[in-house]
């Protein structure tokens, strides 16, 4: 009766689990690790979603796309909001992806918050993490990066900042202007600049509109688009203006939607394409 019972309580779990995790299409590649970190005020947490060649192809190394979420979102919010078969995704185009979690930072070191050194954790702790614990081809032309809203924002401004470690990045619906007053006591922007009527500058700066003109043609591969009904449709279209206006080369796409979880789950399909198109070069 107890090894009735045993194997019953067994049973339960297993189902439990399964249940739990039948968004994925194979649960093993979805890793979860905690990367030590001194630059933010803890360890943070990652997914790393591996493609399905990776456990037998074992002298194969892999381009990686670091994936961004957004506002008030996590490392989960991807596979749990957005796009839970990115597991898929990874083994049809044959890439690690990375999937971090952006703490409401926009991923700046935070002028205002000491504690939070996004930008210098991204650089010299994440990717040097990733390259030593899993077969990545460590080299910029098979890195890219890439994120939703805020973190469409982190990608073109980390990438911009760093194009001797990402060649490649991609934003969708990003905040890529935030240096608007009706924006000023928005997504704790603030909290993380300070004031904007008393620190101009570093709204200006830390904008990625503003870093286009430092930018040199060929420096990076770019894309990015927004839904023709997002609130931030206004913004890419400046970044896209900006772009031609100092002769950088980038696509740029609209297309009909909001700011949605519908839209970006559609949009990461044209970035892992157009990554997937530079890394095969």
């Amino acid at each position: 009766m107890k090894k009735i019972f045993l194997t019953f309580l067994l049973g339960i779990l297993v189902a439990g689990v399964a249940s739990s995790l039948s968004g994925y299409s194979n649960v093993s590649l979805v890793n979860h690790v905690q990367v030590p970190a001194t630059n933010i005020a803890s360890p943070m947490d990652v997914n790393v979603i591996l493609p399905e060649s990776y456990a037998t192809s074992v002298d194969k190394k892999y381009p990686v796309v670091y994936i961004l979420h957004g506002y008030d979102g996590d490392y989960n919010t991807w596979l749990t909001l957005t796009e839970p078969k990115l597991d898929s995704l990874a083994s049809h185009y044959d890439m690690i992806f990375v999937l971090p979690d952006g703490r409401d930072s926009w991923y700046w070191d935070a002028p205002a918050d000491s504690s939070l050194k996004m930008e210098s954790f991204f650089v010299n702790e994440l990717v040097p993490y990733i390259d030593s614990n899993y077969r990545t081809i460590a080299d910029k032309k098979y890195r890219a990066i890439t994120g939703l809203s805020m973190g469409g924002h982190g990608s073109l401004y980390l990438a911009m900042r760093h194009s001797d470690i990402w060649g490649s990045c991609g934003s969708m619906s990003g905040g890529v202007n935030i240096n608007k007053d009706k924006w000023a006591k928005s997504w704790k922007i603030a909290k993380r600049l300070g004031d904007k009527a008393e620190y101009p500058e570093r709204w200006e700066n830390y904008t990625v509109i503003s870093l286009v003109k430092n930018l040199k043609p060929g420096q990076l591969n770019i894309t990015f688009d927004c839904g023709v009904d997002d609130f931030f449709i206004g913004v890419n279209r400046e970044l896209h203006d900006e772009m031609l206006k100092y002769g950088i080369s980038h696509d740029y796409g609209e297309r009909p939607g909001r700011h949605s979880h519908v839209y970006w789950k559609n949009s990461i399909r044209y970035h892992l394409q157009y990554f997937h198109d530079i890394f095969i070069k």
